[in-house]
């Protein structure tokens, strides 16, 4: 096992190579247009508003418009790529496009070794000897089995509670017995949503909570660092690990440690049709939800600000970072104390060419807040609760507890850095200039 020396005298190595490279691609993308003029441009521009008018015709259209909707789409894109190969600028554009990706990888790769988890303070804990995990066999496609997880908890001195999916089990019921049976540390292997109920038992009695990253996404996993990609090495935490202080969110009463969803996608989820058939369910669902002549009209306030008919709603437990594309989807932090709140309504093909474009767009709030409330036109409205589908009656109320959930992590993880390449240009050229 390197030590702290080769770490990062391979971290300067990989900043040194993300910097190259992501200078050689915009070199490349500045020499098209230079040699080809504006015309490369607009020709990327033009294809790029004709797919997302197209895409928009798509989705909130049926019938005729529907199909000339798709149609559309299929041409503008085929029309951008034909433009590419038929002035041989084809293989220059994907040189550009190998180099950004090769420089994304090696700067995501410098910034975690040099810091494991960004942004969250870590301290040194005592190890639990009643440790209590809460095992769902389903979760991830069998991620528990395939993983040993049972195996590995158990060798590591904890109790193992499997879930019987078979039938329906209350487990913060079950959370809550682990405590009053003595449990100082609780865990679970599943997916977001089975998190947050035991975060919400760990929370209310100040005990550590683990995560482990058996679930199909792992949103909550990814923002503290953990490994998605092995669950087994989170239970590194049970005799290596180390506590971090994260917010909790709070909806109508319950807990949840990633997001709310209010709108389009909770009217969707709520189909029985959704689970077999998501992409059908949706394309039928669409057109009525984005005219506003199905499902309630919501209205939001979040610290004053007022969100008026919003075609789909997110609440989330710490703003995701929206600013830097490339590496977006996920929270730089979870211990801000505030909810983050993005709110869409696209009224037509032009305002969606507009947004895919990246153009600001007053149908796009974006802001951060300590309480937000939803109402509707509905005495109850569908609600996403980290991936959850559920019926709350209105007024819904969001909130935020700072510090509420201790979360133990090992000590050796591989960290949520945040390491999109613009947003993080002067750590990767301090990094790479640094002897």
């Amino acid at each position: 096992m390197s030590g702290p020396k080769e770490a990062a005298g391979r971290a300067r190595v990989l900043a040194r190579t993300a910097l190259g490279c992501g200078v050689l691609a915009v070199l490349v993308l500045l020499a098209l247009v230079v040699l080809r003029g504006p015309g490369l441009v607009l020709a990327a521009a033009a294809g790029l508003t004709a797919a997302a008018a197209g895409a928009w015709w798509t989705l909130a259209h049926r019938g005729l418009v529907r199909v000339l909707g798709a149609v559309l789409v299929l041409l503008a894109l085929g029309a951008l790529m034909a433009f590419f190969v038929g002035t041989g600028l084809w293989a220059p554009a994907v040189a550009a496009l190998a180099l950004w990706v090769a420089a994304l990888t090696c700067a995501d790769r410098a910034l975690r070794l040099t810091r494991p988890v960004a942004d969250l303070l870590a301290h040194v804990s005592p190890a639990p000897r009643r440790a209590v995990l809460i095992m769902n066999p389903r979760s991830g496609g069998g991620k528990v089995e395939r993983f040993g997880l049972v195996a590995r908890a158990e060798s590591l001195g904890a109790r193992v509670v499997l879930l019987d999916t078979s039938v329906t089990q209350d487990v913060a019921a079950i959370a809550r017995q682990a405590v009053a049976d003595g449990a100082d540390l609780l865990g679970v292997a599943g997916g977001d949503g089975t998190q947050a109920l035991v975060a919400e038992v760990a929370a209310e009695h100040d005990l550590p909570f683990l995560v482990v990253s058996a679930g199909t996404r792992n949103h909550f996993a990814m923002d503290l660092g953990l490994d998605r990609t092995d669950p087994s090495r989170c239970l590194d935490a049970l005799l290596q690990g180390v506590e971090l202080r994260v917010d909790l969110g709070t909806v109508a009463g319950r807990a949840f440690v990633n997001t709310v969803s209010f709108g389009a996608y909770a009217e969707i989820v709520q189909s029985p049709a959704y689970r077999d058939a998501k992409a059908g369910t949706a394309l039928e669902a669409l057109p009525e939800l984005l005219a506003g002549q199905a499902g309630a009209r919501l209205t939001a306030d979040a610290d004053g600000v007022r969100l008026t008919h919003p075609q789909a709603l997110l609440v989330s437990n710490n703003p995701y970072d929206t600013r830097d594309r490339l590496g977006g989807g996920r929270r730089p932090r979870l211990d801000t104390g505030r909810l983050g709140v993005l709110g869409l309504r696209v009224e037509g093909a032009a305002q969606a060419a507009a947004v895919a474009l990246g153009a600001q767009s007053a149908g796009i709030t974006e802001l951060t807040a300590t309480e937000v409330v939803v109402t509707a036109d509905a005495p109850e409205i569908p609600v996403a609760v980290d991936g959850e589908s559920l019926m709350l009656p209105v007024p819904v109320r969001c909130t935020l507890r700072p510090g509420a959930l201790r979360v133990r992590v090992p000590r050796d993880r591989p960290g949520n850095p945040r390491t999109g390449l613009l947003r993080n240009w002067h750590r990767l050229r301090a990094l790479a200039l640094h002897h």
